[in-house]
């Protein structure tokens, strides 16, 4: 009965924080912010689904695959997020006007793609 409640608790959850990741990327001013959204809640939101469906099957090998894609998602949905960051800077997509910092403004060739060290 324990195992029950927690299955539930795990996944009303992460669908709690899959819509919370959904209503961030439809609400946020720019890509940066809604990028962010996007993969953080959202890949907590998966894990603990993915983890209440082991709970609930609890066979070898399907608590080997919910594992492997919590594994998977954690490992590519910041490697992707990074990559879209990335490109979008260098195709100059506006920043919000609320942005406090750019951390890279100054300290990045566009062109020659390269980052000058603090001691140039």
């Amino acid at each position: 009965m324990i195992l029950d409640w927690l299955i539930c608790l795990l996944l009303v959850s992460g669908s709690f924080f899959i819509f919370i990741s959904g209503l961030g990327i439809m609400r946020l001013p720019d890509v940066f912010t809604r990028m962010h959204a996007g993969t953080k809640a959202s890949s907590f939101g998966s894990g603990q689904i993915m983890i209440a469906v082991a709970l609930y099957f609890l066979e070898p090998w399907i608590v080997i695959k919910c594992v492997l894609v919590v594994i998977f998602i954690f490992a590519t949905a910041p490697v992707g997020a990074h990559m879209l960051g990335r490109a979008c800077y260098f195709l100059r997509i506006p920043m919000w006007q609320g942005t406090v910092v750019d951390e890279l403004k100054g300290k990045y060739d566009l062109k020659g793609h390269t980052l000058k060290s603090q001691d140039e």
